[in-house]
């Protein structure tokens, strides 16, 4: 016999033994029904409600349907086509799709002809209001008192008249967590389907998605889960942000994530719940439109979220990008030199050069004691990283970090970068407003790199930001408290600035509490180190392994002046992992870029080899370009693709016909290389 009927027959008859205890005897049969179902029925006995009740509902006529559909119209409309699609899925199974409002008034339905016209005996129909306090137990009326999903099975109606039915309903919370409506699917309760509550649990899901994303379409919004696969599905989270990081609102699961971490506290804000700032988040999420972000929570957990909505940055907001994409690369780079994926320290960048040990050592004495750095340095020595590794060295390591370049920003933006702004406040500006970094660093570090290139003017405004320990956003009246701690950092001499006029003596003295010196590589003795550890990082970044340095390659790198320092070596070991070949294992002179051969001379160490022996241990690199403009003077007459051709048969020739090599050394891709060599057969 078939295992289905006889458990909806048990499911029955311990419903009507549960009826007869209730109604009859005046027990609670707390182990035949569930406890939603039990607390639905003594509200209703405690309100009066005759279970045999047949008093006619009452259904409102057009004009007040019109009129609650007026009301509820934007649920209305982002519903309709979420219904007309779950109707087709359950069409001729002898059901109902109904939408009802706050009142629980079914303002739209769509139901299969047979079961509507037994539905419309007992007002299931538009226009009836199914609240419990006038119907009783009810899926409409009772999720929309229980705030959750209700199953009411045949007899567990309390009227005796909706016996006949089986409603599955699940309230519609819009972002703000107010209820908005219910949405039902009623049937015969002889009918019963198996997943209805599960269709009935998705389709709400649908609706919200539609009303969040109807509210907040313009907004920054967090789409997040702790597994990174659930990012873009139906069980991700959602919440929306204003431009200073103020909770605008959120979906039913990001709602339910927010009360874990906060509670039911109704004023949490964007600093209550991650260890990064807002505005770090925002820039590392306009360096990588669309990739998934790995943060920290305050409560201990980490989450995976991908920032939606970020409007593309103007000319400038581009340029600052750009440097904080740098930054990034930087970031990676030093996490991978000091063999840890783990947050950034100082003691993971003291790696073995005596001068590096003894700036550590120095802003290692004074961090926590909100005293001012200065950093001091060549461009790409990795003042930022020093300062990142800094701040997560300090009390404040929990708090934001936050970068500006004071040199990549146009001088007419700077000030709204740094200090924000009001809606409104200049032609362009958003109509919302934007918060500036020094607010967005608030509880954390404030990282000002090549403070030495900051215009007079906001030189004037920040000093009075230090002295008073609050900002004015531009355009407005209010000033606000603000906490920071200051990291600056420079390629200048700060002190010839002063003497000249172009920096502020009072500001210099105020962002120097203490200076520390970065060495240029060309000074350091921890070259092979950094190169192995940077090589490695890059080889998992590939997905490689087993890479290593050539013995003569690994000479020269500690030859080599760098004079674009840590940055600069981070491409070449970015470039050199990339030129491999699948079959290639050992990093050769062949796979270094060309400019490292083009460097100058009065740079180099006294020790270095001389540029023509460095060419000739890359293997004499040579591009298409080189070799066409020797064959030009003695062929003028033939075109640019014939001495193309020559050019590339005599690279073929010099390499035996290694088309990887050769590729190499003309400076094009295989792909390209192949596409040329066919037109050439």
């Amino acid at each position: 016999m078939n295992a289905v009927p006889q458990l909806k027959q048990a499911r029955e008859d311990r419903v009507a033994l549960a009826r007869e205890k209730f109604f009859s005897r005046g027990v609670l049969p707390e182990d035949d029904v569930s406890p939603l179902i039990l607390r639905s029925w003594s509200r209703c006995r405690d309100s009066g409600l005759d279970p045999s009740n047949t008093r006619a509902v009452d259904v409102a006529g057009r004009g007040q349907l019109e009129e609650s559909r007026k009301q509820s119209s934007r649920l209305l409309n982002l519903a309709s086509g979420v219904m007309e699609h779950v109707f087709d899925q359950i069409r001729a199974s002898g059901s109902m799709v109904i939408l009802a409002d706050l009142d629980g008034m079914i303002i739209h339905s769509l139901g299969d002809p047979a079961f509507v016209d037994r539905a419309q005996r007992v007002a299931l129909q538009p226009g009836a209001r199914w609240d419990e306090a006038s119907l009783g137990t009810n899926g409409i009326g009772t999720a929309l008192l229980e705030r959750g999903p209700v199953e009411v099975f045949g007899s567990e109606h309390y009227l005796d008249r909706n016996v006949f039915l089986t409603c599955c309903a699940s309230p519609i919370f819009d972002p703000h967590g107010e209820l908005a409506g219910v949405f039902d699917i009623s049937g015969d309760y002889r009918n019963p389907q198996r997943h209805t509550m599960g269709l009935v649990r998705l389709s709400v899901q649908l609706v919200e998605k539609r009303l969040f994303e109807h509210e907040f379409g313009k907004h920054i919004v967090f789409a997040f889960h702790t597994r990174p696969e659930y990012v873009g599905s139906m069980q991700e989270g959602l919440i929306a942000l204003g431009p200073d990081g103020a909770i605008l609102g959120a979906n039913r699961s990001a709602r339910e994530w927010l009360v874990r971490q906060v509670g039911e506290s109704a004023t949490a804000s964007f600093s209550d719940l991650f260890k990064l700032g807002f505005g770090t988040i925002l820039d590392r999420a306009q360096a990588s439109a669309g990739d998934l972000i790995r943060l920290g929570t305050k409560g201990g957990g980490e989450i995976y979220v991908q920032v939606r909505g970020l409007r593309p940055l103007p000319l400038a907001g581009a340029v600052e990008a750009e440097d904080t994409r740098r930054s990034a690369d930087s970031a990676r780079s030093a996490d991978a030199a000091s063999g840890s994926g783990d947050r950034l320290t100082l003691d993971q960048l003291d790696t073995g050069d005596d001068k590096l040990h003894r700036a550590i050592e120095r802003a290692r004495r004074v961090g926590g004691k909100n005293i001012p750095l200065l950093i001091q340095g060549e461009s790409g020595v990795g003042k930022e990283l020093f300062a990142r590794a800094f701040h997560n060295a300090s009390s404040r390591a929990d708090g934001p970090f936050v970068p500006l370049n004071c040199a990549a920003i146009p001088e007419n933006l700077i000030e709204s970068e740094l200090f924000g702004y009001v809606g409104g406040a200049f032609t362009g500006a958003r109509r919302e407003g934007a918060v500036g970094k020094v607010q967005q660093a608030h509880g954390g570090t404030l990282f000002l790199d090549e403070i030495g290139d900051m215009p007079l003017a906001m030189q004037t405004r920040l000093l009075r930001v230090l002295q008073e320990r609050s900002v004015t956003p531009v355009g407005g009246m209010k000033a606000i408290p603000v906490d920071i701690s200051l990291v600056c950092a420079t390629h200048r001499v700060l002190r010839d600035a002063v003497a000249n006029g172009e920096f502020r003596e009072d500001l210099y003295y105020r962002i120097n509490g203490l200076t520390v010196t970065l060495p240029p590589l060309r000074e350091r003795s921890d070259v092979a180190t950094l190169v192995e550890r940077l090589l490695q990082a890059e080889a998992r970044e590939s997905g490689r392994s087993g890479i290593r340095i050539s013995p003569e390659v690994m000479r020269f790198f500690e030859t080599y002046p760098w004079p674009g320092n840590i940055r600069q070596m981070h491409s070449v070991m970015r470039v050199a992992v990339a030129l491999l070949d699948d079959d290639e294992d050992e990093i050769l002179a062949i796979h270094l870029p060309e400019e490292l051969f083009g460097a100058d001379p009065g740079c180099a160490r006294a020790d270095a080899p001389a540029g023509a022996a460095i060419v000739a241990a890359a293997g004499t690199a040579v591009t298409a370009e080189s070799v066409v403009a020797e064959l030009a003077p003695a062929n003028v007459a033939r075109s640019l693709d014939e001495m193309e051709m020559e050019a590339i048969a005599v690279v073929m020739r010099e390499v035996k016909g290694n088309v990887s090599a050769a590729a190499r050394r003309l400076g094009v891709s295989r792909n390209t290389l192949y596409r040329k060599l066919g037109r050439m057969n």
